[in-house]
């Protein structure tokens, strides 16, 4: 008898050891942490925040990002190549998924380029292309941009074949893919008129207060100016600037390229005369997306074209938006 009770005690021992044990593991497994994916961390290393352009991109790519659950960490490089290489190392070192590449120098980049590819890091350009491979090149076509500004400058002189007057270039910055694109494409155009003579001014970076500067003493050296054309708005406002000092607004033409919001307002005034579209939200945008789709296996042609288009006295009222700091594509 005592051992059959001793029997009965141990095996509701063990049975409630047991079902102890199974309620345990149980809970054990609905408590157990799930795996959740890594947000996807996105460098971008700018070319310079030194220009509404290029904040006004930032911003459309880090609003994009968010949106899409990504993370960017962003670099400014000051316009310069040796930080730019320096913030990249830094970048992968930090362990970014994808490079999003806006280069101060198309061929001075490479050693960016061959780090990334050493750590297996997918690298896609924007604004500005680079002489070395990359997943693809998110921009515009900016010789012609820089074409389509230089036949209005002719037709605004006289026209093809007519076009008579000096002109004064306010160019970009110094070996730049894109200043040198938006200078010959303007060339192409105004060359061919016997009658137009260019005057082309100092590196300006595309920033206002250099072109303020340089502009005062090229009307200084030339106050018979017919038109000013500057690789950007922002340059040529420096140079209406200057004009309105010296009560020259509306006299001389006024062409410049990007479709920033406050050259397009001053076109209807007649101080301002054309300017062409460089939406940065859309390439802010389009170049997220277009990295994201290359970490998930996604293959793209080796350039995606933004699109870009005149604006004049025809159709700025189209693309005055108060809510804007540069035109939207239409």
């Amino acid at each position: 008898m005592r051992k059959l009770r001793g029997l009965l005690a141990l095996t509701m021992v063990s049975v409630l050891i047991g079902v102890a044990g199974c309620g345990t593991a149980k809970t054990a497994e609905t408590n157990a942490p799930k795996d959740t994916p890594k947000q996807v961390v996105i460098g971008f290393s700018q070319v310079t925040l030194d220009s509404p352009f290029y904040v006004s991109l930032m911003d459309a790519a880090k609003a994009e990002a968010e949106a899409k659950g990504a993370k960017i960490v962003y670099v400014d490089a000051q316009n310069n190549i040796e930080k730019q290489n320096k913030d990249i190392q830094d970048l992968i070192t930090k362990g970014i998924n994808v490079l999003i590449l806006n280069p101060s120098n198309p061929t001075a980049v490479a050693p960016s380029l061959a780090a990334a590819k050493q750590a297996n890091i997918p690298v896609v350009t924007v604004d500005r292309p680079t002489d070395g491979k990359v997943a693809t090149f998110v921009g515009r076509d900016n010789r012609k941009m820089g074409e389509l500004a230089g036949k209005e400058a002719v037709l605004l002189l006289g026209g093809e074949g007519k076009a008579k007057g000096k002109i004064i270039e306010l160019q970009g910055d110094a070996g730049g893919k894109v200043m040198m694109d938006r200078r010959d494409g303007f060339h192409l155009a105004v060359d061919k008129e016997p009658g137009i003579k260019v005057i082309q001014g100092p590196y300006c970076d595309y920033t206002r207060s250099k072109a303020v500067k340089a502009f005062q003493d090229l009307l200084q050296a030339n106050p018979d100016v017919n038109l000013v054309y500057a690789h950007n708005d922002d340059m040529s406002l420096g140079a209406l600037q200057v004009l309105e000092q010296n009560q020259l607004a509306g006299k001389v033409k006024i062409v410049g390229v990007d479709g920033l919001m406050e050259a397009i307002k001053a076109i209807p005034t007649g101080k301002y005369d054309a300017t062409v579209l460089n939406d940065p939200q859309v390439l802010g945008k389009t170049v997220v997306d277009t990295a994201l789709g290359v970490l998930d296996g996604k293959t793209y042609d080796a350039f995606i074209d933004a699109g870009t288009t005149l604006i004049n006295k025809d159709n700025a009222a189209q693309y005055i938006n108060d809510k804007l700091t540069f035109a939207a594509s239409k």
